[in-house]
Order: structure tokens, then C-alpha cells, then sequence
């Protein structure tokens, strides 16, 4: 080892301290926007942490016999690769919870209607090591983007769509993109919807308009009115109309969550809401920290004001607001280090859920941050992926 070489020992050192400044993530809490992509991304995909930090600490061993100076960085390597460890070693105690809560809700044989063929193509188990590396295979589906279904303002409104290979009548998932109400397009996360495609369903992915140029309700009644061309033209889609789930991540999760829960015309089969804001008049005084978005700016920009200008606003925009009884089953996916949508709010969510007799499945994962799940290939979004397909299948199966 000592044949490295002045450049080699270097270079080992180098990356040492880079594995250590990285797994830090795995534990700490962005500050700032700029820095929550660290945040985000290193616990998902912490197994290449993991590799990178053993060889490190590999190396600083066969160095150990150079000096003083080594035992530093072997120190640095160590802890490095204890932090990047931590996400694995809490995936198998998360995925039996996760079981437990998809069990006691749906039963223990919620997948025996659920047909062969669909069965068969789903993620064999919660967590495919190697596809953190190789990432998750995606098989070719028909897409069709830009398909423009309203003009409002004279702003054009389009959706994406996403089927299997061969044409046919498919149960639908309408998904709404996230971005703080203010950014974002159906292009988003769009591995995701190419994957639920080939498992049999039609996905189609919708837009709205974006604050601050346009406050609620406007993104509710765009949403509604992508609901509407859907369903008129549900055989152009090939939709089947009586079998739709919606789905969001963030504020497209609270919009997908006031679309279902303020409807009593769609038979929604399901909601699938992935860390969305709950109650806003909640979300801007129950500040997370750090704050690396300012939550209170993006809600005055989406809602016209604070809660003391404009109550109302607050109060009708607030998912929480609409919980009742015979609501579609709803799945929540939260991150419990999440620095934007506290996943406290999801756990509101689920009481209130369940104190009015609704079905609801909280899946809370211990190691994520917000928006998780743009790691497609990482552990929380695995996770996620094995018992959201779970979820869809059982319920619109039938």
C-alpha cells in the first residue's frame, strides 16, 4: 500500500474527507434550497456511499503503518461509513412496518383479485440493491406529450400520456406534478409514470396554472377541468372511467387531495398522496427547521396573503378541511426528515382519516427528505414504488 505513492495517499486522503462531507447528509438538514439537492440525494443513494467510504477506509489501513497522520482520515473514513450505513440498516424495520400498515388495512390477502399478469410484473421485493446502481428497469410504453386540454387566460393547459404497448382499456392514474404551486410541468417524474404504464395502467399527467400570477383556486379548477377532459374523452385515452386513482407529490398531492375530497360525481377507487400539505394555516405558522423554501412566502404567493388577511382562502384550501366519512382509500407517503411538508402533517392527515372511519395507509420513511422519490432508483422511492404499485393494484383491480 505504502507504493501509492505521494499523489496516491493524496488522492485516498481526498477521498476520504469527501465521504465523510457527503454521508454528513445522511444526518443533517439543508439550510438552503442550493443545498437541499445534498440533503435529498444522499441518503437515497447512500449504498455508493457506502462503497466509496469501504474503499477508503481500505486504503487508510494499508496506510495505517505511514504515520500519524493517517489515523485522522481512517478516523473520518470510519465515521463516513457508519453514517452512510444508517439508511440501510433501517430499510428492513421500515419495510415490515410498512407491511404491517398495508395488512391491517386492506388484509393480509389484498393482492387475491388483483390478476396474474399484473401480479407478475411488480418489483419483486421493497428493495433491489442492485438497481440502486444499475437503476430500475423501464420497458418501452407509448408516450404522447403536449396534448393541450384548456386555454384558460389564453394560457395553454397540456397533459401527458402514458400506456402500455398494446392498445386497450386501461385503469387510469391522473397525476399532479409538484413545485410549490409554482413551477413544474407533466414532464415531471415522468420514470415513474413510464413505469406504472407498463404495469397496465393508462397515466396521464396534468398541468395548471402557477402562482404568484395565479392564486388559488384556479390550480383546483384547472385540475378539475383536466378531471373533465379525461373523463369526456375516455376512450380516446383508452381510460377506463369507473376504474381512476389520483396521485400527487407535494402541492400536487394537496391538489389531488382537494380534486377526491370535494367530489361526490368521479368514483374515485383511490387517492395516493405524496408528502402534501395538509392544513395550510397549520403549515405556515408550524414552521419545519430549517426553512430552506420559506413556507410562508410560497403560501402568500399561492393564497393572496397570511392567514390573518385572508382566512378564508387558508380554509378552504386546506385538504383537512374536506375529511369526511366514505372518502376513497387513501395511501400517504411521507419523509420524516422532510424540511418543507413536516411529516407530522401526514400523520394529521391519517388520524382524521381514520377517526372518520375512511381507509388510509400512512408509509413514513425514516431516512428521506422532500421529494425523495427524483432519486427513482434510490431506497425511499424502492420503498415507496413496491407498495404504492401494491396500493393502485388492489384498488383498481375489478
Amino acid at each position: 500500500m505504502n507504493g501509492l505513492g505521494v499523489l496516491g495517499q493524496w488522492g485516498v486522503g481526498v477521498l476520504s474527507l469527501l465521504g465523510l462531507f457527503l454521508s454528513l447528509w445522511t444526518v443533517l438538514s439543508a439550510p438552503t434550497l442550493s443545498l437541499l439537492l445534498l440533503g435529498v440525494a444522499v441518503p437515497e443513494m447512500s449504498p455508493w456511499l457506502v462503497v466509496m467510504n469501504a474503499i477508503a477506509l481500505a486504503f487508510l489501513v494499508g496506510l495505517r503503518r505511514g504515520g500519524r497522520a493517517v489515523t485522522p482520515l481512517l478516523i473520518c473514513s470510519l465515521l463516513a461509513l457508519v453514517l452512510s450505513l444508517l439508511p440501510l440498516l433501517q430499510v428492513r424495520a421500515t419495510q415490515k412496518q410498512f407491511s404491517t400498515a398495508m395488512d391491517a388495512q386492506l388484509g393480509t390477502d389484498y393482492l387475491q383479485d388483483v390478476p396474474a399478469q399484473i401480479r407478475d410484473a411488480m418489483r419483486p421485493r421493497p428493495l433491489v440493491l442492485w438497481d440502486v446502481f444499475r437503476q430500475i428497469p423501464l420497458k418501452p410504453v407509448r408516450i404522447e406529450r403536449g396534448i393541450v386540454f384548456a386555454r384558460p387566460d389564453g394560457v395553454p393547459l397540456t397533459l401527458n400520456t402514458y400506456h402500455p404497448q398494446a392498445k386497450g382499456r386501461y385503469p387510469g392514474v391522473i397525476i399532479i406534478y409538484g413545485g410549490a404551486w409554482q413551477g413544474g410541468s407533466p414532464n415531471n417524474d415522468e420514470n415513474f409514470s413510464r413505469y406504472l404504464a407498463h404495469q397496465g395502467y393508462a397515466v396521464i399527467s396534468i398541468d395548471y396554472r402557477h402562482a404568484p400570477e395565479y392564486q388559488f383556486p384556479v390550480q383546483l379548477e384547472d385540475v378539475r377541468t383536466a378531471i373533465s377532459y379525461i373523463r369526456d374523452r375516455a376512450e380516446t385515452l383508452e381510460v377506463d372511467r369507473d376504474r381512476l386513482a389520483i396521485m400527487g407529490r407535494s402541492a400536487g398531492a394537496h391538489l389531488a387531495m382537494l380534486a377526491a375530497y370535494t367530489s361526490d360525481t368521479i368514483p374515485w377507487r383511490a387517492v395516493v398522496n405524496y408528502y402534501g400539505p395538509v392544513d395550510l394555516k397549520k403549515g405556515y405558522t408550524d414552521l419545519p427547521f430549517p426553512d430552506p423554501l420559506d413556507i410562508q412566502a410560497v403560501l402568500r404567493d399561492f393564497l393572496g396573503g397570511t392567514p390573518a388577511e385572508v382566512p378564508q382562502q387558508y380554509e378552504i384550501a386546506s385538504p383537512r378541511h374536506y375529511i369526511r366519512p366514505n372518502l376513497p382509500p387513501s395511501l400517504l407517503v411521507y419523509a420524516r426528515r422532510d424540511r418543507l411538508v413536516k411529516a407530522q402533517f401526514g400523520r394529521d392527515l391519517y388520524e382524521d382519516l381514520q377517526r372518520h372511519n375512511n381507509q388510509a395507509i400512512l408509509l413514513e420513511i425514516p431516512w428521506s427528505e422532500h421529494v425523495f422519490d427524483a432519486a427513482f432508483s434510490g431506497l425511499g422511492n424502492q420503498l415507496a414504488l413496491y407498495y404504492t404499485e401494491r396500493f393502485l393494484a388492489w384498488a383498481l383491480s375489478g
